[in-house]
């Protein structure tokens, strides 16, 4: 099931927020909302998103879901809406501006829903935590609310915690790219309200690397959390288009199927530039990050740094065994925000800065390939097993230990690849 879009929307979040401020004043919760998570460096880029509106936003669609219901959210720092208020100008005139709330503190509080818990992801509910960095349960400062970690000790909400909820809600901005783990989140999120019986309602964002599709498709024998269905490493699908494939393809346990609502994007498809307000994960700082993500990203199953530890992650590669005759850049990551210890912390990497180069929203293997080459040591180069669960698979690994070309290693995947864009276009949403 989708949902059309409301005809009167901008009238309908008018009257929904200034019975909000009513009720709000009259049920003593506090109205007084602060973020500090948004990202200047990030809003507005190229006026990108000026027309673009995430599912968040869409408030008309799913408040009559959610009324008078106890409701868990999948949510992280990135799941924020805007809401359109009418407010005093001066004595005579009303004005209207757009204020922005995170999806956890707006629901909690409208009187009429009852939000329960929150389940957070990797990276934590309010994005702090390191990646990989096991998350605790806890309760969040600013509502009160229990939040109960999805990257721990359970990874699948568990029986006990979905006990009394009637449903749930997930809104979480993904980047498109396989072992960014919050499509298997979505998976487990998926399972287990399948398992009990509990509808999800899933708030749709655009997918900043959606244009395309591209890489090695993964092979069952080598999933993990870091990928855990037969897909390319860039999917090319919005959250809601890959829980409809999930569904689609019977990959959930024993075949069950989630009941999922999926409140779509106003004005979106897989051609837009759209440009992240809110860093996605503490190591995605910008744009240009997110669009070398792909292809650096693969630096994370070798002993390669990816720019952890500097300001520029995942706009930098390199590491004390590459050539330093052949690369002339070098830096040294240092413990920071989102990279506690770093790769080769401390000590002079010898790399490549991609921070002002044009970053087209494309995957290539030129980086990786260029860095074997230049390593002085090859026996340093790749991690134990890691590498293959963020390729997906075993062989490109000595692909490139044989010196193959990307030519040549793209030809290898080239079927599988096809057979799989085939498949996408059951699933699309946006054309």
């Amino acid at each position: 099931m989708r949902f059309s879009n409301f005809k009167n929307t901008v009238l309908f979040q008018i009257s929904l927020t200034i019975i909000l401020v009513i009720i709000g004043c009259g049920n003593g919760k506090n109205n007084s909302i602060e973020f500090t998570e948004l990202n200047p460096e990030m809003m507005g880029q190229e006026n990108a998103n000026t027309s673009i509106s995430v599912g968040a936003n869409q408030i008309g669609e799913y408040l009559q879901l959610l009324k008078g219901k106890n409701i868990a959210i999948v949510a992280n720092q990135t799941s924020v809406l805007e809401v359109l208020e009418r407010r005093a100008v001066n004595s005579s005139t009303m004005g209207s501006q757009k204020t922005t709330y995170h999806i956890v503190d707006y629901l909690h509080e409208y009187s009429s829903i009852s939000v329960k818990k929150v389940f957070a992801p990797e990276h934590g509910f309010r994005g702090k935590a390191d990646a990989g960095e096991l998350v605790k349960d806890g309760m969040d400062t600013k509502t009160g609310l229990p939040i109960l970690s999805l990257h721990g000790k359970h990874k699948k909400p568990t029986k006990d915690q979905l006990h009394g909820i009637d449903i749930l809600v997930f809104d979480i901005q993904d980047v498109g790219v396989r072992f960014y783990t919050y499509i298997s989140t979505l998976h487990y999120v998926m399972e287990a309200c399948a398992e009990n019986n509990i509808p999800l309602v899933i708030l749709d964002r655009p997918n900043p690397n959606g244009n395309y599709v591209d890489g090695p498709v993964l092979e069952k024998e080598h999933s993990s959390f870091l990928g855990m269905h037969p897909v390319p490493l860039v999917h090319g699908l919005t959250i809601g288009e890959y829980a409809q494939m999930i569904n689609g393809e019977k990959w959930l346990k024993t075949d069950v199927t989630c009941d999922i609502s999926i409140v779509e994007v106003k004005n979106y498809t897989h051609n837009s530039t759209y440009s992240l307000p809110i860093r996605p994960s503490p190591n995605l700082p910008n744009d240009h990050a997110i669009a070398l993500y792909p292809s650096l990203g693969l630096f994370e199953g070798t002993h390669i740094n990816a720019g952890r530890g500097t300001e520029f992650q995942f706009q930098r590669y390199g590491a004390p065994f590459l050539d330093k005759n052949f690369y002339q850049f070098s830096y040294t990551p240092v413990s920071n925000f989102g990279a506690k210890y770093p790769k080769h912390q401390n000590t002079v990497c010898y790399g490549r800065d991609l921070s002002n180069i044009k970053a087209d929203r494309s995957f290539t293997l030129k980086y990786i390939l260029e860095a074997y080459k230049n390593t002085t040591d090859k026996s340093k180069f790749f991690k134990p097993s890691g590498f293959t669960s963020h390729a997906g698979n075993a062989l490109l690994q000595r692909q490139i230990e044989m010196g193959l070309s990307e030519s040549e290693i793209r030809e290898s995947w080239k079927p599988k690849l096809e057979a799989y864009k085939l498949m996408r276009q059951k699933y699309l949403i946006y054309k």
